[in-house]
């Protein structure tokens, strides 16, 4: 029979998606577009069975897990130490947010209109993505400390390349979210890295036999 894996493990990777994705796009533009269409959609997903369902099935959450595995990993050569501070600040920026209940409740209500607004653009519609990027400024980045993302000045100096990255570190601040609703906890990404390691190398092996 095939152990489950912990429902946790799937928002975790889902945080660890959105900086991969932020990355890719802070430097070339080019981005895995289902990738991003599945961590944006689970934005919007607030009544999903499972954490899984969120991000449209596990095969969405490859590069999540993938990023997982390797930042877990017993291979120091193949950690990115970016992607590291990505992560770190979309967790620090989650608990800000989650102490802040009027901030928590704000941003419901802006998720719920951005729901409305699915029935008149796709979600990677240039002005779904504008909107979805002034939810993370209006909300997110009053809390402080920001994230300083990385890579080509003259790519994140176009506003269309700041609405990708804002949007997808609201999702990844969505997933955060997630992860601690389920119980998870900065501490138990040091304390139970084998085992999340091992959830995660599972997920990958199950992601393999997906056809």
């Amino acid at each position: 029979m095939t152990r489950p894996i912990d429902n946790k493990y799937f928002a975790l990777a889902g945080v660890c998606q959105a900086a991969q994705l932020v990355q890719q796009i802070a430097r070339n533009s080019q981005v895995d577009s289902s990738a991003m269409e599945a961590s944006l959609n689970s934005l919007l997903m607030v009544d999903a069975d499972s954490t899984e369902e969120v991000f449209g099935g596990i095969k969405n959450l490859t590069i999540g897990f993938r990023v997982l595995a390797t930042q877990l990993g017993n291979k120091s050569a193949n950690k990115d130490a970016e992607l590291t501070r990505y992560i770190a600040g979309i967790l620090q920026l989650e608990r800000k947010l989650t102490s802040k209940s009027s901030k928590m409740n704000e941003l419901g209500e802006r998720i719920t209109q951005l729901q409305r607004q699915q029935s008149l653009f796709d979600i990677n519609d240039a002005q779904m993505l504008s909107n979805i990027a002034s939810v993370y400024t209006d909300i997110i980045s009053k809390l402080g400390p920001r994230i300083q993302v990385a890579g080509n000045p003259a790519l994140l100096k176009q506003p269309a390349v700041q609405d990708k990255v804002r949007a997808l570190l609201l999702s990844g601040i969505r997933a955060a979210v997630l992860w601690r609703q389920l119980g998870g906890k900065r501490r138990q990404i040091l304390l139970n890295r084998q085992k999340i390691l091992s959830g995660a190398e599972m997920a990958l092996q199950r992601i393999e036999h997906i056809f």
